[in-house]
């Protein structure tokens, strides 16, 4: 490779870019397999099932790397990532729940209203700004989440 195009190929693989668009793609990843996962069981159950997969990976992949680094935790970073545990798993026992009564093409679309209220909440919690195109966008999510979830 060429070094300006390595150069490239690597702040690509650096970029918050890159890392949210493979997010993106196992996300509906999940809402497909776990759609397909609990057809036959208890959605509270899956979700464990899930959970439990969750940790023993990260902790294996934590482990492997050496990266768990209990030290730097103090209090106010171990609240607020308890909080975010406690969201995630309400948030995820209610997708389950959701994509067991639902399709997954309208399930998951609803879920992703997540995008409007994280902009509305970082503005009004964390001080950030949007622009005008940015709400703009912000709408749109919302409005197209909405037309995909609809049963007409």
């Amino acid at each position: 490779m060429r070094p300006d195009v390595e150069s490239l190929f690597v702040s690509w693989f650096a970029s918050w870019t890159f890392w949210a668009l493979l997010s993106a793609a196992f996300a509906a990843l999940t809402a497909i397999f776990a759609k397909i996962g609990v057809e036959r069981v208890d959605s509270d159950f899956a979700t464990l099932i899930r959970t439990v997969v969750v940790v023993a990976v990260l902790g294996l992949l934590l482990t492997a790397t050496g990266r768990i680094q209990p030290w730097t935790l103090n209090p106010k970073t171990l609240a607020f990532l308890t909080l975010s545990g406690l969201a995630t798993g309400a948030s995820w026992l209610c997708y389950f729940r959701a994509l067991k009564l639902g399709d997954a093409a309208r399930v998951a679309p609803i879920d992703k209203l997540s995008v409007v209220l994280v902009a509305i909440f970082g503005v009004v919690f964390l001080g950030e700004r949007l622009s005008t195109p940015n709400w703009i966008g912000v709408f749109l999510i919302g409005c197209g989440a909405l037309l995909v979830a609809y049963k007409g």
